[in-house]
């Protein structure tokens, strides 16, 4: 191929590799939309955003409540064979780890199945044995619960019909900072010494 060619495929690599990377946005493991909002901007994925849903006590709350504290935002549901209760198990453990740092940090399980996760089902199902303290159930209409789905860009589909049906659900655990902003996104099996010392390290930066 003569040398003029080859530089002109080579340019025509380069500029291919720039569309897709800004096409294209990844949020722990999992593909936005291209355009999602802010999302290269600052280099930080678009993750959060403002919702209105109801705690486990039936009080009314918005994205004010992470105002203050660190967080630990997950969706999940109350049917989940697996994944949320070991998650909320493995999130006792990373509180245990942090020792006295922990008091500025809360849990928020947020549902994805508001037809059978009530508030009095949250509060209920947080209160089981083996659960951390003090977690902050959320729940709402379906629409309340899809516009949170959709600011923390994670996935959840109904499975099935009927009473036995299920839920898929993305497996993310999202570290909001003090200011409600996104800081780092937890893997679901990165245990309790390594999700400990990814929070211990963005709490040093603020």
């Amino acid at each position: 191929m003569p040398r003029r060619s080859i530089l002109l495929f080579a340019a025509a690599c380069v500029i291919l590799a720039a569309v897709v990377a800004v096409g294209t946005v990844y949020v722990a493991g999992q593909r936005a939309p291209a355009g999602a909002p802010d999302a290269v901007a600052s280099g930080q994925p678009a993750v959060g955003g403002d919702f209105q849903l109801v705690d486990q006590d039936g009080r009314a709350v918005d994205q004010t409540l992470l105002n203050g504290k660190w967080s630990l935002v997950f969706f999940g549901f109350t049917y989940c064979p697996d994944y949320c209760p070991t998650t909320l198990g493995t999130l006792a453990a990373v509180r245990e780890q942090l020792g006295d740092q922990a008091e500025n940090l809360q849990i928020v399980f947020v549902s994805i199945d508001p037809a059978r996760d009530t508030p009095q089902a949250l509060k209920d199902y947080l209160s089981s044995d083996g659960f951390p303290p003090n977690v902050i159930g959320l729940t709402g209409t379906a629409d309340q619960v899809a516009q949170a789905a959709r600011a923390y860009r994670a996935y959840y589909q109904k499975v099935g019909e009927g009473e036995g049906y299920t839920m898929n659900h993305s497996l993310t655990i999202y570290l909001m900072g003090p200011d409600g902003r996104f800081r780092s996104a937890l893997n679901h099996d990165l245990g309790p010494d390594r999700s400990a010392e990814i929070i211990r390290r963005a709490m040093s930066r603020g």
